[in-house]
């Protein structure tokens, strides 16, 4: 009789181990996407952008014969388009944005040199995107901004962004979902922090610091994520109790079978 008991414990030690085990496992890999899940959609964004300028950049080639340079940078913009999409798809984590952002860069300056050449411009100097939104292209010059309520610095922009920040017009920015806000990407939170140090490199903490992490968007990604913390531990303490319920109930049966 007990050491039908001890085998009895062993078991359902054993199956709460294996409940628990199951359900970390789950939460874990849903933690995985949702922090995936907005630098995924931006690079998949910028991307399609990439593609989008190559057809531009072909209605302007279009019955032009290209010169040895022309040639060879408007190959290395094709071969940064697929390798982005290719770089885009495998990845698993927000930290493997940053090789897609490099590669998303070289296209990007690939087809200016092009534009360059076939103007009869010199080669344009390799800059960061624009920092209020990188699908815009490489930036022209800094200018100093500030956000509401922020402190300035000089950030990157594109001309049409650099012309609306000294005329004292809002850039156009990239907007994205931050909870039930529309936000621009640079104050959505600190899920957006891989793509903005993948994109801008050591620029990044530079240009982001009070950003990312502040505004209500950041808070309520953070609310989201302590509330999903609860979730998942309610979640497990419903799994080791069916665990040990099941347990209990096969222990009455068994001694329910005994007459004592």
């Amino acid at each position: 009789m007990e050491g039908l008991l001890i085998l009895l414990l062993i078991a359902a030690a054993i199956g709460v181990a294996v409940v628990a085990s199951r359900r970390s496992k789950e939460r874990e890999l849903q933690r995985r996407e949702a922090e995936l899940a907005p630098v995924r959609k931006l690079v998949f964004e910028d991307v399609t952008s990439l593609g989008e300028q190559l057809q531009e950049l072909d209605l302007e080639l279009a019955g032009r014969e290209l010169s040895p340079g022309e040639n060879a940078d408007y190959q290395r913009a094709l071969d940064a388009y697929e390798s982005a999409k290719t770089a885009a798809d495998s990845m698993t984590q927000p930290d493997h944005v940053r090789h897609v952002t490099e590669i998303l860069d070289d296209g990007r300056y690939a087809i200016a040199c092009v534009q360059a050449r076939v103007a009869g411009e010199p080669l344009p100097t390799r800059r960061p995107p624009c920092f209020f939104d990188p699908r815009h292209g490489l930036s022209v010059t800094d200018v100093p901004w500030a956000p509401a309520g922020g402190v300035p610095r000089d950030v990157p922009a594109c001309a049409l962004d650099a012309e609306r920040v000294s005329a004292g017009a809002d850039p156009d920015s990239r907007m994205v979902m931050a909870g039930a806000q529309r936000v621009p990407y640079y104050q959505a939170g600190p899920a957006y922090q891989p793509y903005a140090v993948g994109t801008f490199g050591g620029l990044g903490p530079v240009l982001f610091t009070g950003l990312l992490f502040g505004g209500l968007g950041g808070f309520d990604m953070l609310g989201d994520g302590i509330g999903a913390i609860g979730d998942g531990i309610g979640d497990l303490g419903d799994g080791i109790g069916d665990a040990i319920g099941g347990l209990g109930d096969g222990l009455g049966d068994m001694f329910d079978g005994f007459d004592f």
